[in-house]
């Protein structure tokens, strides 16, 4: 999986791409300790370039997920492929998670 950011508005957006699995989910971990902070409490995760993700993939995101209300932030999730969602409804994350249909959305729900 490459992990590629951008920053829009002051707010960081991270792509994962490829798939988001046990050997991936380490690398993400790190990328979020190293990105969120008091000062960018806030993150969006773009899932468009996710083919798949795993338990271990999970688990990072609900890591980065606690990372950022920590700092009184969130993480929110956009662009979600079918297979992703599928995952992430089984698993009832999507009850945890704030999801949008796609970038703009996100950027727009962040406060």
């Amino acid at each position: 999986m490459e992990i590629k950011e951008r920053i829009s508005r002051g707010l960081r957006i991270v792509y994962p791409i490829g798939r988001f699995d046990a050997n991936e989910a380490p690398n993400f971990a790190k990328w979020i300790d190293a990105h969120v902070t008091a000062d960018s409490p806030d993150i969006i995760v773009n899932m468009g370039g996710t083919s798949f993700v795993d338990s271990a993939g999970l688990a990072a995101l609900v890591t980065g997920l606690k990372r950022c209300r920590s700092f009184d932030g969130d993480l929110y999730l956009c662009q979600l492929q079918p297979a992703v969602t599928v995952v992430i409804e089984l698993t009832r994350l999507d009850k945890v998670f704030k999801i949008y249909e796609d970038e703009q959305d996100a950027l727009a729900a962040v406060k």
